[in-house]
């Protein structure tokens, strides 16, 4: 039953893929636009940031990566929901397909995707003067479990695609889950230079633990001072652990959405 749920998954994702050569925009969204992100706060904002252990170009990187990668709540939603809508998953229920493939299909996808995006902002991050300081094995458990974040918000989106059903509402709702989780936390500022209340919000954020993960694994700076919140003592840990828990939530409840919105 596994074999044929993981060969179904692995054919609709080769399917998805290939349907990028019908919507040549996907791809340069995939690409341009982490690439405007990193120029955007690279040299408009790197001169003006200040990072207590080090270079501003080194410290964004991974706050870039990693709101790359919450954007995938965006494009994975309104993708379910887009299929929901022009009658594919209805399709899909007339064929023998294994039991959670469509969705698993879609994610692996989603993986590949965020791995063209990862390469392009790698590549333009690289000419800007970022490095990576912590060898080989480090560097690729950074972006393993960059990757590993990737994955887990295109089920969160899948979800969110199959319980609202309509791609302008998916659009909304995980903007508004995004928008907080990325700018009240440390992707592009230290937490240590945020005023008041805002600074113990930006250092429980998750999103700040995830960013700070990938930077010590990356050996970039982490500008979290000398006395940060506990998550962001044991960032790699951490980050895991709420990882998993994510998946572990939102996979059953993805999978029961999807059963039932095929059912209608």
């Amino acid at each position: 039953m596994t074999t044929y749920v993981l060969s179904d998954a692995l054919a609709l994702a080769g399917r998805h893929i290939r349907h990028l050569k019908r919507a040549p925009q996907r791809i340069l969204s995939i690409t341009l636009m982490p690439i405007m992100f990193v120029f955007l706060f690279g040299y408009l904002f790197g001169s003006s940031m200040n990072v207590p252990e080090g270079d501003y170009h080194e410290y964004i990187m991974a706050g870039i990566f990693t709101q790359m990668m919450l954007a995938g709540v965006i494009n994975t939603g309104v993708g379910v929901a887009e299929d929901l809508s022009n009658g594919l998953v209805d399709r899909f229920r007339s064929l023998p397909m294994g039991k959670g493939s469509v969705l698993l299909g879609r994610t692996l996808s989603d993986v590949v995707l965020n791995a063209i995006s990862c390469l392009a902002m790698l590549s333009v991050g690289l000419l800007i003067g970022w490095r990576i300081h912590g060898g080989p094995l480090k560097a690729l458990a950074g972006f393993g479990l960059l990757l590993l974040l990737g994955y887990a918000t295109a089920w969160l989106g899948s979800l969110i695609g199959l319980l609202l059903r309509d791609p302008q509402a998916v659009n909304s709702v995980a903007m508004v889950i995004t928008m907080p989780l990325t700018f009240l936390s440390a992707t592009f500022y230290p937490a240590q230079n945020l005023p008041g209340w805002v600074r113990p919000v930006a250092e429980w954020n998750p999103v700040t633990t995830l960013t700070t993960g990938m930077r010590e694994l990356w050996g970039n700076p982490t500008g979290n001072g000398a006395d940060p919140a506990f998550p962001l003592r044991h960032p790699v840990a951490a980050s895991l652990i709420m990882v998993v828990v994510l998946l572990a939530v939102v996979v059953p409840l993805a999978n029961r959405a999807y059963e039932r919105a095929a059912a209608r």
